[in-house]
């Protein structure tokens, strides 16, 4: 049965601030990696951002929230909500506030935070002169008990503010998972195209509004991430920004963020590429397929919204074959249809998963492939007039599946000759869904 998202209970630091006062600069200083876009433009982070850390050797989790702003706007509304509810679940709360300009968002949110003063330290950023130094002591009249200046973007009294956290968490409970541990960790990658559902895909498995959802193309911007329990196997998932053509990427931020999303691929296992059932299987989509096998990671490609389509006699059925035409890898790559928004179908995604996993870690002793290898060849010879030999073959990775084929001459191997290599190595080894890359060498041998 599938459980919702891992209840941890270290203690939770919120960051919070109107847009542009360095929050996703301090969140990367507190974290010590670039896990936050940073960018000049207002608003750039938009769903609460989540990392474990440890600070001054104390794990903590620390959120980056959207900025918080007096727009009404749909959009800019919902991010203000989700930051404030961040704020309720805190266990410490950074309100950053900008050392030369105080505005009236600042003020508003600041009246808003004041029954939470318990749990608030207020954080003077860009304090990175004397000058500036002299005003922070106005911010004292503000009310709060404690008062940081720090310049996120150069370090300076990153110190002070970790120990005033530190002593603010006191002896809070350090345990981190509720059901203890668990055997394996999958880390799991939602990719595909602006308003596919990836977002709503992973609010569903975590039965909460972890990502914001929206019709406004570009919504998420930073990798989201949750965590999933499922027959006692934790899934990390990543809920990444939507892919567009790099022709239509056009401002900054949304190239940052589509160069997370690409990047999320090496940090999981397996990728789940969401295509939008009402429109298909696109050129986009057959690229984004491509960088997943080119990377050697599991692909798993669900066709999102089918509660909207017609449900016509053999429709999923001339749809696969739709893929498979646009992209021949596909008939190796498990295919079903979903629906983010009713769970129809989401449970099928992690036993996939799961056996993509097992398949990607699968290692063939050297000894058991060369049997099989003889077996192979003396079904299916090498022509003759290519004067290529085959020596021996080993598998050199898992995770991705690397073997390498040794000959005393690289020069006109044929090409459906590799071909034919993996398709005996999936029939025979049970590598059925997952990338298979295999390197041609000479061999030193004789």
């Amino acid at each position: 049965m599938l459980r919702s998202s891992i209840k941890t209970k270290l203690p939770r630091v919120v960051i919070l601030g109107r847009p542009n006062v360095g929050k996703s600069t301090l969140f990367n200083r507190l974290t010590k990696k670039r896990r936050a876009i940073t960018d000049p433009t207002p608003g750039v982070t938009r769903d609460p951002v989540e990392a474990e850390c440890t600070i001054m050797g104390r794990p903590i989790v620390l959120v980056d929230t959207g900025g918080l702003t007096l727009d009404k706007e749909e959009l800019p509304r919902v991010i203000s909500e989700k930051s404030l509810e961040a704020l309720d679940s805190a266990d410490v709360a950074l309100l950053l506030l900008d050392a030369v300009q105080q505005t009236g968002e600042d003020e508003a949110f600041i009246e808003r935070a004041r029954k939470y003063q318990k749990k608030i330290i207020l954080v003077v950023n860009k304090v990175d002169n004397e000058k500036r130094e002299a005003l922070v002591f106005e911010m004292y009249s503000l009310g709060f008990p404690e008062v940081i200046a720090i310049s996120a973007e150069h370090g300076k009294n990153i110190d002070l503010l970790e120990n005033a956290i530190i002593t603010r968490i006191g002896n809070r409970e350090q345990t981190h998972d509720e059901e203890g541990s668990h055997a394996e960790s999958i880390r799991i990658a939602f990719l595909g195209k602006p308003n596919t559902g990836k977002s709503t895909l992973l609010n569903t498995l975590l039965e909460e509004n972890r990502s914001i959802v929206s019709d406004v193309p570009g919504t998420t911007r930073d990798v989201i991430e949750g965590n999933i329990v499922y027959k006692n196997t934790r899934y990390t998932i990543l809920d990444t920004a939507g892919i567009r053509r790099k022709k239509k990427v056009t401002e900054s931020i949304e190239y940052y963020s589509v160069n997370r999303a690409i990047k999320s691929i090496d940090e999981s296992d397996i990728v789940v590429l969401l295509i939008d059932a009402l429109e298909g299987f696109t050129e986009q989509d057959k690229k984004i397929a491509h960088q997943v096998d080119k990377k050697g990671r599991g692909l798993i490609i669900c066709l999102n919204k089918w509660d909207l389509t017609r449900q016509l006699p053999n429709q999923f059925r001339a749809m696969q074959d739709r893929i498979e035409f646009l992209f021949p890898y596909a008939a190796t790559i498990p295919l079903f249809p979903i629906s983010a928004k009713n769970g129809d179908g989401i449970e099928k995604i992690f036993t996939t998963a799961y056996r993509l996993f097992k398949e990607l870690h699968k290692r063939v002793e050297t000894s058991e492939l060369n049997r099989a290898l003889s077996t192979w060849m003396s079904r299916y010879h090498i022509p003759e007039k290519s004067k290529v030999k085959i020596k021996y073959m080993t598998q050199v990775g898992i995770h991705p599946v690397q073997f390498v084929v040794f000959v005393n001459s690289t020069k006109g191997f044929p090409q459906s000759y590799l071909q034919y290599l993996v398709n005996r190595l999936r029939e025979d080894f049970n590598f059925h869904h997952v990338p298979i890359h295999i390197e041609v060498r000479p061999s030193n041998k004789q």
